[in-house]
């Protein structure tokens, strides 16, 4: 089970790049990591805000030759609101696979030892993105073993002083501006994806690019902008006099560039975009929260055919295909996991939110009363208390970096609660406007959490290894839609005349769910359900054959957290709704899947920590038929007999952790829909025949569709 609210990510981003324009950089990085030098070198890339530093950063980063030189990758993001301790820590995190031990009770100190320890003997590359400080990289130098074997580290900065402090001969490499052709170039595949295009629109098409002055992040939102008006000369050259009057009204060529970006927005989408403000810098947000955060503050309704959520979702995308939003990672299915802006727009969002009294976003120890008057929404980083503001018109607090607010008392408006990064502060459950509430301190929620009649989500991360208690109270809160924890006790007892939850849609994680014919009527609408089992009770006491009897569930994890032995007994019986399974240390025999398997809808499908054991599995004809994504981390196969016939439609093909397994069947290659193969890159049987499989598709078949990772 997880412990605590997960941090903010500082991983590598994914691997779709556009490297137009990129490819002298790309050769002259690469050719500095190739050197025969067997000392530890320090690469520095120096450029201005939005030139594409980060983006070849992860060209380079992501290059299977690179992949294949190297022991072991990792990368970070630093920033301005650097902490030691979270380099560290992310870095332990983007190394993961080679960390075995528990890393979540480490002082600073000790998880810097721990990637100084586990770099050494590997050949390694590292990338640390977004440097701002010379005295940063003084501290986190010397954790990083020299011990002559060509290991690599890249340097992405905006200051020419830290790429100096990294590399004193100043051999840093420089990034420049686009050309004109290279401008043109990307906004013509940014806008039209590679499709063919009017020819009257390429001179003022190039008109547009040449004002962008050469800056890519600005070319990209323009290319945005361009992508939801009609494609004629009339519509392009007013975009292209709104660029011109915007760069002559303002001092900042580029600021006027995405400012325009903003005042073209849809007045529904604004409030959304500007949203994103709220968040650290670089932070990687989770989807499944900004949608809950949209929703709670009134940005989007439902409707007849969609969820709130899902017409937030809808918004998002609308901002990632202006290329406002960046996708960070992706889900299983294909969605939008998470999510984040570029520091550039980040600050267009902080500039417009105090120009529009949208949201001021307060970093610093010493509060000044004055500037918090009349704010609606605050966003709090590094703050030691609010006791010293009146806070009797804030309606939303967020903070996602570590500060102590010690008492909401005055915030008797606040409906928007979301600090996973702050002590439990008092008075929380008193405030009777809540409707989103999102904390990370207590154990044990009390019964006058009832009062609070409004309130819609509810996500309770402890910050120490335990469950969340809940009330008996909890079952008379109508409204509730989202009740999420890292884990909560055995849910309370049910009053026999209580009404169902009906806006209940999430439920997760509860140990020891016993899923009886009460507990059905009260969660009928439920979609998500992560349910875990620490204890080795027989199956009829869990009533697990009335999950099917959840019909709009769609997705269900299931862990077994013990090493109880009457695992096999556990056998659920599965909704035909479901989309996405997970399982975990179930430890069925590989046949038990036929019932899997026999899921009409079922589309993604991870087999965790010993889901199934023994050493064949052999599939049949009719099953996993809609199977997209197949995951199998950690098991004991060893023989795996399928036919292409038998996973018909399945995308991407994930194992990691399966010592045993030596090859992956040939049959997968001729899968027509399967585009990525990902193993486990210390199993070097299993890349050779995740390799093979790749290259015979090549070299007869002409198939170039499958991508192998490790």
């Amino acid at each position: 089970m997880r412990s605590g609210a997960n941090p903010p990510s500082r991983l590598a981003p994914p691997a779709k790049i556009d490297a137009i324009g990129l490819e002298p950089d790309v050769k002259a990085i690469t050719e500095r990591l190739f050197t025969d030098s067997k000392e530890l070198h320090f690469i520095p890339i120096v450029g201005t805000g939005g030139i594409g530093k980060t983006t070849l950063a992860q060209t380079i980063y992501h290059d299977p030759l690179i992949v294949g030189k190297f022991d072991i990758r990792a990368w970070v993001t630093v920033s301005q609101d650097y902490s030691f301790g979270d380099i560290f820590k992310n870095l332990l995190i983007s190394m993961k696979e080679f960390v075995r031990e528990e890393t979540s009770g480490l002082s600073n100190h000790e998880m810097a030892e721990k990637v100084y320890q586990t770099l050494i003997g590997r050949r390694y590359l590292i990338v640390i993105d977004d440097m701002w400080s010379e005295k940063t990289w003084d501290e986190v130098r010397n954790y990083f073993p020299d011990r002559g074997d060509g290991s690599r580290i890249i340097l992405t900065t905006r200051l020419e002083d830290v790429a100096a402090r990294a590399d004193s001969s100043k051999k840093f490499h420089e990034m420049k501006f686009l050309g004109d052709d290279d401008s043109w170039d990307l906004l013509k595949k940014e806008v039209f994806k590679g499709r063919s295009y009017p020819p009257t629109l390429e001179k003022i098409g190039r008109k547009i690019a040449k004002s962008c002055g050469g800056l890519p992040l600005a070319i990209v939102v323009i290319a945005g902008l361009l992508s939801e008006v009609s494609r004629t000369e009339a519509d392009w050259e007013q975009i292209a006099n709104n660029i011109n009057l915007a760069i002559t009204a303002e001092e900042e060529k580029y600021a006027a560039i995405l400012s325009l970006s903003y005042t073209n927005l849809p007045h529904h989408l604004r409030h959304c975009f500007l949203y994103m403000g709220a968040f650290p810098e670089d932070y990687e947000i989770p989807v499944s929260n900004l949608v809950k955060l949209w929703v709670a503050e009134g940005f989007v309704q439902s409707t007849l055919t969609k969820s709130p959520e899902e017409v937030a979702e809808g918004f998002l995308m609308d901002l990632i295909k202006r290329n406002l939003v960046l996708v960070k990672k992706r889900k299983s299915n294909g969605g939008i996991k998470s999510c984040g802006v570029h520091d550039l727009l980040r600050d267009l969002c902080l500039v417009r939110s105090l120009e529009e009294n949208f949201l001021l976003y307060f970093m610093g120890k010493f509060v000044l009363p004055e500037i918090f008057e009349d704010q609606l929404r605050i966003s709090v980083s590094y703050s030691d208390n609010l006791l010293e503001i009146d806070g009797s018109t804030i309606q939303t607090i967020i903070c996602y970096q570590r500060s102590k607010i010690g008492s909401l008392e005055k915030f008797r408006l606040l409906s928007i609660l979301d600090m996973v990064k702050a002590d439990l502060p008092n008075h929380v459950f008193e405030l009777l406007h809540l409707k989103h509430v999102a904390l990370s301190s207590p154990t044990v929620i009390p019964s006058s959490i009832s009062s609070l009649r409004n309130l819609e989500t509810l996500i309770v991360y402890p910050t120490k290894p335990c469950m969340v208690t809940l009330p008996d109270e909890i079952w008379k809160m109508s409204r509730l839609r989202h009740l999420i924890s890292s884990s909560f006790h055995p849910l309370p007892r049910l009053d026999g005349e209580t009404p169902p939850l009906e806006n209940l849609h999430t439920l997760s994680l509860v140990t020891n769910f016993v899923c009886s014919e009460r507990m059905v009527e009260m969660i009928p609408n439920v979609k998500k359900l992560g349910i875990c089992y620490i204890e080795g009770k027989l199956d009829d006491e869990y009533h697990l054959e009335n999950l099917q009897r959840l019909d709009k569930l769609e997705k269900l994890k299931m862990e077994i957290c013990s090493d109880f032995s009457l695992r096999p007994s556990l056998n659920p019986v599965f909704p035909e709704a479901l989309k996405k399974l997970t399982l975990s240390g179930w430890h069925h025999p590989w046949e038990d899947l036929s019932i899997v398997g026999s899921l009409p809808n079922l589309q993604v499908l991870k087999l965790r920590n010993y889901a199934c054991d023994g050493s064949i599995w052999k599939t049949s004809e009719g099953e996993f038929e809609e199977l997209e994504f197949l995951l199998i981390d950690e098991c004991n196969l060893e023989e795996w007999l399928m036919d292409s016939s038998h996973f018909p439609k399945l995308k991407s093909l994930v194992l990691q952790r399966c010592p045993s397994l030596a090859e992956i069947p040939d049959d997968f290659g001729y899968i027509p829909t399967l585009e990525l193969i990902e193993v486990d890159g210390r199993n070097k049987s299993l890349v050779e025949s995740a390799k093979r499989i790749q290259n015979e598709q090549e070299t007869e078949y002409e198939n170039y569709s499958i991508q192998v990772r490790y």
